[in-house]
């Protein structure tokens, strides 16, 4: 079983601040940067095709999230994930909406194929995007999450990564070998779904993690699944603690960012992570 050590991650995510490059969604741009600014990592919205390949390589991390992707995005996310690809970055992709409509299926599927770091959505996109479902109601899934495992199993050996799928208890799986691992992770309120973004700034914290986990002598498999979990319980937690003072989703936002900023290495150490080991 691979190793967690959830408090380390949220240390050297504290001491390093990886610089992410989010190529996202205009509905969430602010907020997503927010979200990475208070975990303590910094934000860059540098999604032009003129300059995104070179901040790639300047970059701790990428993230790629087409949901109101123009065409300027669209040629962004090709020449970043090129670079990120071609250099070793690590790189999530978040399949907004996949399977909902044609062209933006195709260009998910064409990112999917340069076998991002971590591939993150929610329970219906990522069976979409593995070829077990047609997609969820728009952006909302309309699946459970431990229903469309298999499939993020099928995903996360094509991908040669992480897939992580969020819902009511979020799982992260990875597959080594003859097994697999996954993760499930508890947590959270049920006000995040009400306020926009809070999927797609994880993918961007998730990001930020992957950069912080990155560390020389360590199986590259093993440390992505971990940061993955600790972006995911860094989440759940902050979401517990909003949903205890909020009074709606307009709180709910306030008391989360401060809650992200206000979560230590020893509040990581509680997280309701339970593991599973399975033959493939």
């Amino acid at each position: 079983m691979m190793p967690l050590d959830l408090p380390l991650l949220h240390a050297r995510l504290a001491a390093s601040v990886p610089l992410v490059q989010c190529i996202t969604n205009t509905v969430v741009q602010q907020f997503s940067a927010n979200v990475l600014l208070a975990a303590g990592a910094a934000p860059a919205m540098i999604d032009h095709e003129a300059d995104s390949a070179q901040f790639a390589a300047m970059a701790d991390a990428l993230l790629i999230n087409l949901g109101t992707a123009s065409n300027h995005q669209l040629l962004a996310a090709d020449a970043a994930i090129s670079v990120a690809t071609e250099i070793g970055k690590p790189w999530v992709l978040d399949p907004v909406s996949v399977g909902v409509v044609d062209f933006r299926s195709i260009k998910i599927r064409q990112a999917a194929a340069s076998r991002p770091t971590v591939v993150r959505g929610n329970a219906s996109e990522v069976a979409a995007l593995a070829g077990a479902g047609a997609g969820g109601r728009g952006v909302d899934s309309t699946d459970a999450v431990d229903a469309v495992l298999p499939a993020a199993i099928r995903l996360a050996q094509a991908t040669g990564g992480v897939v992580a799928v969020s819902g009511a208890r979020d799982a992260v799986v990875a597959v080594h070998g003859a097994q697999v691992q996954i993760a499930r992770i508890g947590g959270g309120h049920a006000l995040m779904p009400k306020v926009v973004g809070t999927g797609c700034a994880l993918g961007s914290l998730v990001a930020a993690y992957l950069a912080a986990g990155r560390e020389p002598g360590t199986a590259r498999l093993a440390g992505d699944f971990a940061a993955t979990v600790a972006a995911h319980a860094h989440f759940a937690l902050a979401g517990l603690a909003a949903g205890a003072q909020a009074a709606g989703p307009g709180s709910f936002q306030v008391a989360f960012i401060d809650a992200l900023h206000a979560l230590t290495s020893a509040d990581l150490a509680r997280a309701d992570v339970q593991l599973e080991t399975r033959a493939l």
